[in-house]
């Protein structure tokens, strides 16, 4: 797609501003494989950090710089030149300029308030340095963005103080001026009025809009902008940055393309990937109820709304979900109808009629288990198994016999590690197998005897790998007594699928969905 069908472009500010979020952190390698996600996925700018700030900065611009980048123009980022200071001997400013990237951003105080009582400076001084510093990147041939920090905090301030900054930029040349709501606390309406007011003060140059999440509302913020006459959004990946994160680029991206029709990039049914690759990389659990790109974004869960989407989907979804790169959902529960269960037999491949006594047992079914405490949204596979069973297709691969563990702790006197062991008799094809293995904990050491027994007969488990446990506890008030629920996940190469087991035995409750996980796994294969 080229740029020049576009009217509204995006920057994006998770290698820089995101990583200042807590828990968000990226090598500078990590750093260099996003960036080259974005830039397969169509972002027009990429901002990589501050030059010279750190190490992994300094490792990202070198690399960067001798890259082919197909569609993204890396952007520096900086500040205004030091107060009292030549903009041609301040080293930050020179750092810029080192990094050798196509366009530099700086920012500079548009808050009055910041200017006296942090930089310690006056306004006359503090527009000489958003000028200066714009000047001077001009002259070196860059592309020069300026942001405008707390720029709505300062024009609601002083909005005479704030424009003159935004002029002292623009006289330096500035190509993009960009209106921050640094604190977040702006709303839609305020964004509205004052991009508009600098659209029409400024009429020649490029305005941007950079917002942060304290109120919930960068996205609405940024939508407000662009419906203002803002041609430029920053934001990051999945909303990472300080406090409560910037502006969330999986949301306002798809809003800008789907809903106010404006092309922004060539492979939209790329955003849940790039979403889950960005998670992934920087070690952070995905948030299942993003909009767009999250696991429940089109998950059904209510038999008339299920009835419905079976019907026709736009009933109760607002766009394709294919058109982001994510699917539609039917969950099964206690609120579940028949629509429910057949559309996962169906989805599975599984004959299951509307109004058979077989539908009718598996919803019944369903019901009285979530009575006892199960749930089956992040267990496909232990629902697979009712439904498979309920259509006698589902001849079971071994049957568990009797297992015991016993738990050795620390020992003083011998030295020996705390170990969980585990014994399990499984019955297979007529042969009753008896094993024991040990392992680090209670799962761990029946997934290990398990494994022991039954791997000979299955070689391909030898490519199953267990990779999610969660425990929770369902009646607390019960105390030692309580109910436990606990889900595993298993994964091969091509798939995953949860099971689920209750009980009050938290090791009878791992027993039963580590058994049944590995049941899926045999029977998948098989069919």
């Amino acid at each position: 797609m080229s740029n020049t069908t576009k009217s509204v472009f995006i920057y994006d500010t998770t290698l820089r501003d995101g990583t200042q979020g807590e828990g968000f952190s990226l090598s500078g390698l990590d750093k260099i494989r996003i960036a080259e996600r974005l830039d397969a996925f169509g972002v027009d700018y990429i901002e990589g950090g501050w030059p010279g700030s750190n190490q992994k900065d300094v490792e990202f611009f070198e690399a960067a710089k001798n890259m082919q980048w197909k569609h993204a123009k890396i952007a520096a980022f900086g500040s205004t030149r030091r107060k009292d200071t030549a903009v041609e001997e301040d080293p930050q400013i020179l750092s810029l300029l080192a990094a050798e990237t196509p366009v530099i951003t700086f920012f500079g105080k548009s808050w009055e308030l910041h200017v006296t009582d942090i930089l310690k400076t006056t306004v006359e001084e503090n527009q000489a340095m958003v000028r200066d510093t714009a000047r001077f990147f001009k002259e070196n041939k860059r592309e020069v963005i300026f942001d405008a920090e707390h720029f709505f905090d300062g024009y609601k301030d002083n909005a005479e103080h704030a424009l003159k900054v935004l002029a002292a930029a623009v006289e330096g040349g500035t190509d993009c001026l960009v209106l921050c709501d640094t604190n977040g606390g702006t709303l839609p309406s305020e964004v509205t009025t004052i991009t508009a007011h600098v659209k029409e003060t400024f009429p020649n140059t490029q305005v941007g809009i950079h917002t942060h999440n304290d109120c919930e509302l960068a996205v609405a913020n940024a939508i407000a902008s662009v419906q203002a006459g803002a041609t430029h959004v920053q934001g990051t990946i999945n909303g990472y940055g300080e406090r409560t994160g910037n502006c969330n680029l999986t949301s306002v991206i798809p809003i800008i393309e789907l809903k106010l029709k404006q092309p922004l990039v060539p492979n939209l049914n790329k955003l849940k990937e790039l979403s889950f690759f960005v998670d992934d990389l920087s070690n952070n659990p995905h948030f299942n109820r993003a909009p767009f790109v999250g696991k429940t974004a089109f998950a059904h869960k209510g038999g008339m709304h299920v009835n419905a989407v079976q019907k026709l989907s736009e009933s109760y979804e607002h766009i394709r979900p294919q058109s982001v790169g994510n699917e539609q959902q039917i969950l099964v529960s206690e609120l579940s109808g028949q629509s429910n269960i057949l559309m996962k037999a169906e989805a599975l491949g599984l004959p299951l009629e509307k109004g058979s006594e077989a539908a009718k047992g598996v919803l019944q079914k369903v019901k009285d288990l979530e009575k006892e405490g199960y749930s089956y949204e992040s267990a496909g596979g232990s629902l697979e198994l009712i439904i498979r069973k309920s259509i006698q297709d589902c001849p079971s691969p071994f049957e568990l016999i009797d297992y015991h563990c016993n738990y050795r702790l620390y020992s003083q006197e011998d030295g020996h590690d705390p170990v969980c062991e585990a014994t399990l008799k499984i019955a297979l094809n007529g042969t009753v197998l008896h094993t024991v293995a040990e392992g680090s904990g209670v799962v761990d050491a029946l997934n290990r005897a398990l494994r022991k027994a039954i791997e000979p007969h299955f070689s391909f488990l030898k490519d199953v790998a267990l990779t999610d446990y969660k425990v929770r506890i369902l009646d607390g008030a019960a105390t030692t007594a309580a109910k436990t629920r606990v889900l595993i996940a298993h994964s091969n190469e091509s798939e995953t699928w949860g099971t689920v087991g209750v009980s009050e035995s938290i090791i009878q409750a791992s027993a039963i969905a580590l058994i049944e996980g590995v049941k899926i796994a045999i029977l998948r294969h098989n069919k």
